[in-house]
């Protein structure tokens, strides 16, 4: 795979989802962001303000999640709960779906759950979580199928608070059913570089990780070894 350090800082969403961060973590990540030019950071919506406020005048977006982690939200909440992040300076939105309503066969209201956080996003992007460590395959294709027709712009792995995070096969998955016409998301568990670049060969167009600069370190240091063994 042929990528340069810029283009994949550009792939990574910074991401700390902590329950415990603090105003300080979330400075550090916003710095660290802007040192290492990823491309966005991704923080819960309490911090959203925040991040916005630091990132302003750079090219790192802020990015937030809906309804997370456990995607069991009333529809209206999600929606005014995205609403109000993308007034706070959010531009892009990760959504958890209704996991519970997925598995019951309930596809309108997994549907109708996308398009109410979509629409109340305005021109935000918009990711959906699917939560892939609770779904079978055929739930994973079917999930993918709804987010396209509902308008979603990526569908996403994990929130990173499951049973498991970003596997190959999940990813590999969801791109065979999505297409070209969408991002995909890999995220949970993403802690390397060459976990990262077998996800990104499998099809993940995104990578979301608190390990980001683990990633970008041990990418450099590959080009490091293959420079030396050039010479």
């Amino acid at each position: 795979m042929k990528i340069n350090i810029e283009d994949l800082a550009r792939i990574i969403d910074h991401t700390n989802l902590k329950p415990d961060a603090t105003e300080e973590d979330i400075k550090k990540l916003c710095n660290e962001a802007i040192k290492y030019k990823f491309g966005a950071v991704c923080v819960n919506p309490s911090y959203v303000e925040l991040a916005a406020k630091i990132l302003k005048d750079t090219d790192v977006k802020v990015c937030t999640v809906i309804g997370f982690p456990l995607g069991a939200t009333i529809s209206e909440v999600k929606a005014f709960e995205a609403q109000k992040s993308i007034e706070l300076g959010a531009s892009e939105i990760d959504m958890v779906i209704n996991i519970g309503a997925l598995k019951s066969g309930n596809y309108d209201l997994v549907k109708n759950d996308i398009k109410a956080v979509i629409e109340s996003s305005k021109n935000a992007l918009t990711k959906v979580i699917l939560e892939t460590c609770y779904l079978t395959e055929d739930e994973i294709k079917k999930a993918c199928i709804i987010a396209k027709d509902s308008g979603a712009n990526f569908v996403k792995t994990s929130t990173g608070f499951g049973s498991a995070g970003a596997t190959i096969e999940h990813v590999r998955l969801m791109r065979s059913i999505v297409g070209n016409d969408m991002g995909v998301k890999a995220s949970g568990g993403i802690r390397t570089y060459e976990f990262a670049e077998k996800l990104i060969i499998a099809g993940a167009s995104r990578i979301g990780a608190s390990s980001s600069i683990a990633i970008i370190e041990g990418f450099k240091e590959i080009l490091s070894k293959n420079k030396f063994q050039e010479k």
